[in-house]
């Protein structure tokens, strides 16, 4: 079997942005497990916003295998937050680059497309996942190409259920 030795690069706010507009919620611990088991992945890092009230989910991540990097929010209206992750993302995929074979990068935003694109020329990528297909940057797909996949079509290995009796409830909604 070969040794795990890719990392994730994981955009949180990509992330918790794209399942609040889904049916469906991701299970983390499940997730991890897939990124390890299928893509290789030894460290995965979930890059976030840093709130005080949020340290349980914080402990909660860390505690199924995620190394979190915070970045510093400003409050930009009251209540609304502001929290943009990308540069983080990619210093510590550049910073780390040396350390692993290949980078998994799970987000839909076109921004990180220049990471794709020189990731992918220099074969240091092995996939992008978009947690969103329909709100998936085409950017991000252009850049990515074959190696472009969509969390919606494993989502019956990586769905949150809390027990079998409201699994089998939601599935027979009419």
């Amino acid at each position: 079997m070969n040794k795990a030795n890719n990392y994730a690069y994981i955009d949180g706010q990509n992330l918790y942005k794209s399942f609040n507009d889904l049916d469906w919620k991701l299970d983390y611990k499940k997730f991890r497990i897939y990124l390890k088991e299928k893509y290789k992945v030894k460290i995965a890092y979930i890059f976030m916003g840093f709130i005080e009230k949020n340290q349980s989910l914080y402990n909660f991540l860390e505690d199924r295998g995620y190394q979190l990097i915070y970045k510093n929010v400003t409050e930009v209206t009251i209540g609304k937050i502001k929290g943009n992750v990308d540069a983080e993302l990619v210093l510590q995929a550049m910073i780390d680059y040396e350390s692993y074979e290949k980078a998994v990068i799970v987000t839909s935003d076109g921004d990180f497309s220049c990471l794709v694109t020189y990731f992918d020329s220099n074969n240091k990528l092995e996939c992008v996942i978009s947690p969103q297909r329909d709100k998936c940057s085409k950017l991000l797909r252009k850049a990515a190409k074959s190696k472009m996949f969509y969390l919606d079509t494993v989502q019956s290995k990586l769905e949150y259920v809390k027990n079998k009796k409201e699994k089998h409830r939601r599935r027979t909604k009419p």
